[in-house]
């Protein structure tokens, strides 16, 4: 997978204009601190799940993935990743910017509000 791909694929949204229930910058706010606590929740559970895993089938001994140094390959692998993160992370932000480049989109709250009033 290309960065690009990777990038691509990490700030894929639904159609529509994203309806908001609280002020803007708060939702905005919320959203990237919701996505970093989802993904340090499953971050933490899988590491937590391999360390005890090879802790009690004797592969690893206590302290010795803090004492780890990443190859170059890890290195770069680690850097992909970490970009990808920050993409979901900030997707909210590119998400906005995207919908000020295509303002013609229509918000599912917008749409309800017009059949109410037609009603």
């Amino acid at each position: 997978m290309s960065f690009a791909e990777a990038l691509a694929g990490a700030g894929a949204k639904p159609a529509g204009k994203r309806p908001y229930f609280l002020e803007p910058q708060v939702e905005r706010v919320l959203a990237i601190t919701m996505a970093m606590a989802q993904e340090l929740a499953v971050a933490r559970q899988r590491s937590d799940t391999l360390e005890r895993l090879l802790l009690e089938k004797g592969v690893l001994t206590p302290g010795e993935i803090d004492a780890f140094v990443p190859d170059r390959a890890a290195s770069a692998e680690r850097q992909m990743w970490n970009q990808e993160f920050i993409a979901r992370i900030l997707r909210i932000v590119q998400q906005e910017n995207e919908a000020v480049m295509s303002p013609a989109e229509v918000a599912s709250g917008d749409v309800g509000e017009e059949l109410a009033r037609e009603a």
